[in-house]
């Protein structure tokens, strides 16, 4: 009985993150919000951000004792796919990733204004593209650091004898390259310079919050391609050709059934994945389990925005239609902790035999 009322227990606060979360993004979108703030600096609403910080959606996953809220990837995934469906612009993703890491460092003030969205901290881990690894290096550009303009810090994972350590540099000093993307959003290249170390060893805990990201990524990108469907069923069921509903069209209902199976699908994977990792699961079983939700989200992502493109003809081919907003917060996405490519070799190499 106990088991059957902590899932009931479970469900309901599942469902409580969901509904809080249209105060920010609501369920149908706010494409006019993410139109407004697409290819300008920072690329989102800092005032979002700390709303966000302040609904504790920052810290879902940092312990209370450390001001989070100490909740598992069942809620994280959760309020990750609402993001993806209103297409918030917010760095919510990667602000949750730096505050992993914050948390196992001895800076308690960065740590508090990272938590409240009062300020953005950005981690600059990767040091060539397509990547899950941190090398490290003490002086290699960064790369790809999402939403760069709008950081205040940077977290720098630096090898230093044996170990990665955790450094900040202030956005002040920073040599930045700012790239935008074709969201509307950025990315940035830094010339690190490391500054004062913030933990002497992350490498267990980098590992960790790189997997937890990848995860939270494939679940807004299922949030946006559920988004973008569901604006195509209604395009299909209101849009007349030929004197007909072109949804009447039986070729039309067998590919937009091809697409609902796609979104089950990921919505399956990344269901699986969370509800592994909040189960305990470590090393290859939990690389596994992301791999998988990564590769069907980026795969399935691309396959049903760009179909829900063509079908809803000639104006979804252009910038003013809405449609086309999914497919480019997909673009992204997919790219972002791992492709589809590099989490498909990943999942070979580390699921269980006999496991697809």
């Amino acid at each position: 009985m106990s088991e059957a009322i902590s899932a009931d227990d479970r469900a309901e606060s599942i469902r409580m993150i969901r509904d809080s979360a249209a105060a920010v993004a609501p369920p149908g979108g706010d494409t006019k919000r993410a139109r407004a703030l697409r290819f300008k600096d920072p690329g989102y609403d800092p005032a979002v951000l700390r709303q966000m910080g302040e609904m504790g959606w920052i810290g879902l996953r940092v312990p209370e004792a450390q001001g989070g809220a100490g909740l598992g990837m069942g809620e994280a995934c959760a309020i990750a796919e609402e993001m993806g469906r209103g297409l918030a612009p917010e760095p919510l993703v990667p602000a949750m990733f730096s505050v992993r890491l914050l948390a196992a460092s001895n800076d308690g003030a960065l740590l508090g204004q990272a938590l409240s969205g009062d300020a953005y901290v950005a981690t600059a881990f990767q040091e060539k593209a397509d990547t899950l690894a941190a090398p490290g290096t003490s002086d290699g550009a960064r790369v790809f650091i999402p939403m760069a303009s709008g950081a205040a810090q940077f977290l720098l994972p630096v090898r230093e004898g044996g170990r990665l350590a955790l450094r900040v540099q202030s956005a002040s000093s920073a040599d930045v390259t700012i790239e935008r993307t074709q969201e509307g959003g950025n990315v940035g290249t830094l010339r690190p310079v490391p500054g004062a170390v913030l933990a002497d060893d992350i490498g267990a805990v980098i590992e960790e919050a790189i997997d937890e990201a990848a995860l939270l990524t494939a679940a807004q990108i299922l949030g946006l391609m559920d988004a973008a469907f569901a604006l195509t069923l209604t395009y299909l069921k209101t849009r007349q050709q030929f004197g007909k509903i072109i949804g009447t069209f039986q070729a039309l209902q067998h590919r937009a059934a091809d697409l609902k199976v796609q979104i089950a699908l990921t919505r399956a994977s990344v269901e699986s994945a969370a509800a592994a990792l909040d189960a305990g699961a470590t090393g290859d079983a939990r690389r596994a389990a992301v791999s998988r939700a990564k590769a069907r989200a980026a795969e399935s992502g691309m396959l049903v925005t760009r179909q829900c493109i063509q079908l809803h003809g000639g104006i979804g081919y252009t910038d003013e239609y809405d449609v086309g907003l999914y497919l480019r917060s997909c673009m992204v996405l997919s790219n972002r902790f791992g492709s589809a490519g590099l989490h498909r070799r990943r999942f070979m190499a580390t699921a269980p035999e006999g496991e697809e």
